[in-house]
């Protein structure tokens, strides 16, 4: 019987029909399988009519005998579903074998041919790709040619319910790909910020033109905190951050600035930046919307394997960095729209919040967002001596003796803020007395750096003596080194070095005695016992 001209596409048909043939096929059987069902029950109370069948048919796109033969089959099955049809499916040895192959299932095809004991009975390479695409997911299939973190690129994640502004906060670093000048050297300077997740407000950043420390999370939480009109009008503490599980996040400092003001902090597992997502939304925005509109981006667009476009670019100076960054927070926290809060800029949607703000004194903020000397200092006359440096202040006038502490923010040693010992009130900021001129420091560092190239010439041209080259081979054979002599080259090699490796007597090499005549100079070591000496011949 010829097959119904629905079930498959014309031979002058588009490419996309043709790829929407086998979908509609299912659909086709789906509609028949419902069509047959509804006629089994209509059977029940009475005889199924030519009417009803033919109505079937027309509707759903197939032969009306198609359908009575469907409906001959169910009633001897009591079924209104085809059987399925026996198929190849993916096992746990299979599985196995993918993930040994890293996913290539040609691999896992040759590998069961190979322990077959008739190729017939392996299935063909193309039934083998049609089960892995229907047995597992495409999750599964990165998992097993990646590893895990390619299959959670797959997984669906849920976004926590709305809750107020302050409440939850998410703090990362981001090293910027950006090229830099900062201190005559080009370097990628690294953000330290923090957001609010409910708002999706950028709280507060520190950049530093290195690797970020505690100093640097500290400046961040201080700017994040302040509602001043250089930081404001967003502020507070929050109820809880999130963040990773950084050495520098989980320092002392920061473990105290934050358990101080009673703010919760979670720490994440370790890679699941899932976990951290308003955060890292974050720092995709603005390498897609700031970082890569700036010179010198480093994941420009390839020229070829090694240039780039605008590698050529003169680079932004550190401030110049910094200044153009600030402006693109604030434009960022005030014009742009976020479509998954309500099409409002994160600034309004913090003003539409009337969650009170929980604002620490300022001098709270002096105390906890510095670490603390735990050792107690005496202001002398001339300051304070911390660190083999002196700090004075113009608050020192007439408390000399008077036993002080001092808390400073790290890797920031040109103030201090000094506390009294026995009552914790804040006396003032002291500031480094004999600093160093930018030019003396600078010195100091290329004065380094020299030391530094120096020895690393040094130790790479120790490194390439003592390499060994190795022949190539084309078949299986030991290795061998490409610098070959014979043994009489050996031995001579060994005896120089044996005889550099010996005592110097202050005799040349090769003097023998009665045979060659010493000069005047020549230092020439008496015998022991002349008896042998007279012996000789």
């Amino acid at each position: 019987m010829p097959r119904d001209s629905t079930d498959t596409p014309p031979d002058d048909a588009s490419p996309d029909e043709q790829d929407h043939a086998p979908r509609r096929r299912r659909e086709k059987k789906k509609l028949l399988a419902a069509a047959v069902r509804s006629l089994l029950e209509l059977h029940q109370h009475r005889d199924t009519a030519r009417a009803d069948v033919q109505t079937v048919a027309r509707t759903v796109g197939v032969h009306e005998r198609t359908v009575w033969r469907r409906l001959e089959k169910a009633r001897a099955s009591g079924s209104a579903d085809l059987p399925e049809r026996p198929r190849f499916t993916i096992t746990v040895d299979i599985r196995t074998k993918l993930a040994y192959h890293h996913g290539n299932i040609k691999a896992v095809h040759l590998e069961l041919l190979d322990e077959a004991d008739d190729e017939r009975d392996v299935p063909s390479l193309s039934t083998l790709h049609r089960a892995v695409k229907r047995d597992l997911t495409k999750g599964d299939l990165a998992g097993l040619r990646a590893g895990i973190p390619a299959s959670r690129a797959h997984d669906p994640h849920l976004r926590r319910p709305p809750t107020c502004r302050n409440e939850e906060w998410e703090g990362d670093h981001k090293q910027v790909p950006v090229l830099v000048w900062a201190d005559g050297r080009l370097v990628k300077p690294w953000v330290t910020w923090f957001c609010d997740c409910h708002t999706g407000m950028i709280m507060g950043w520190a950049v530093t033109p290195h690797y970020p420390h505690r100093a640097s999370i500290l400046a961040a939480l201080r700017s994040c905190i302040l509602t001043d009109e250089v930081h404001g009008p967003a502020g507070g503490l929050p109820r809880r951050i999130r963040i990773d599980r950084g050495k520098d996040f989980l320092s002392r400092a920061v473990g105290e600035a934050m358990g101080t003001f009673s703010v919760q902090v979670d720490v994440l597992p370790p890679y699941t930046p899932h976990l951290k997502g308003s955060i890292e939304n974050l720092n995709r925005a603005a390498t897609s919307m700031f970082f890569s509109t700036l010179p010198r981006y480093t994941k420009s667009q390839k020229l070829d394997a090694k240039r780039r476009v605008g590698d050529k670019d003169p680079a932004l100076a550190f401030e110049a960095f910094v200044d153009r960054f600030a402006t693109w927070v604030r434009t960022r926290n005030a014009e742009h729209r976020m479509q998954g809060y309500g099409n409002l800029t994160p600034l309004e949607s913090w003003l539409q919040d009337d969650t009170p703000l929980r604002v620490p004194p300022l001098q709270d903020l002096h105390v906890f967002l510095l670490e603390e000397e735990r050792s107690t200092r005496v202001i002398h006359g001339h300051g304070l001596r911390w660190q083999n440096r002196d700090y004075v202040g113009a608050w020192m006038t007439g408390r000399t003796g008077t036993p002080v502490r001092i808390r400073y923010q790290p890797h920031h040693p040109r103030t201090i803020e000094v506390f009294d010992a026995h009552t914790d009130l804040h006396l003032g900021t002291a500031h480094l007395a004999d600093e160093a001129s930018e030019e003396e420091i600078r010195a100091v560092y290329e004065a380094r750096d020299e030391r530094v190239r120096r020895l690393r010439r040094d130790l790479n041209e120790a490194q390439r003596v003592r390499r060994r080259r190795f022949q190539a081979v084309t078949q299986a054979e030991p290795a061998r080194t490409t610098g070959t002599m014979t043994r009489s080259q050996a031995a001579a090699e060994l005896a120089r070095t044996r005889r550099s490796r010996t005592k110097d007597d202050g005799v040349p090499a090769g003097y023998m005695p009665r045979r060659i005549t010493p000069g005047a100079r020549w230092a020439i070591p008496q015998p022991a016992d002349t008896e042998e000496e007279n012996t000789t011949p």
